[in-house]
């Protein structure tokens, strides 16, 4: 069972992603362009936030939006960096490192969100198979 969302393995990678994205765009590489530096960092801020927001909701269908915003909000990451590596602002082993985190807690939302869409259980956000929770 899931009491906070901090247990949730996907907040737990996008946490990781965000101090990865914090990391490279903390770079001088990025001083120059801070338009790109901010939309990336709240990109990954998204990705944690919404995941938190969804999971104090308590409601499966809000919880369920939450995840997607989330979700999206990977997938912006991983083209915004697409943009950094374009703009050689990071090297080819850090852009896979944090494009691989990305599409990580992509895959993590894409199974909670079939896992919360498939069950038949209440509209509570209550309990998690434990493939989902960190221990």
């Amino acid at each position: 069972m899931a009491e906070r969302f901090e247990d949730l393995r996907a907040w737990q990678t996008a946490r990781t992603l965000t101090n990865e994205v914090y990391v490279e765009t903390g770079r001088e590489e990025f001083e120059d362009d801070l338009v790109l530096k901010d939309q990336v960092r709240r990109a990954a801020i998204s990705v944690m936030s919404n995941i938190a927001e969804g999971f104090e909701s308590r409601t499966r269908p809000q919880f369920i939006n939450y995840l997607g915003q989330a979700k999206a909000s990977a997938g912006e990451v991983r083209s915004q960096f697409v943009v950094a590596r374009d703009q050689e602002y990071v090297t080819q082993k850090d852009f896979e490192a944090v494009f691989d985190l990305a599409e990580k807690v992509s895959r993590q939302l894409y199974h909670l969100i079939q896992h919360l869409e498939q069950s038949g259980e209440s509209d509570r956000v209550h309990e998690l198979p434990a493939e989902y929770i960190s221990h």
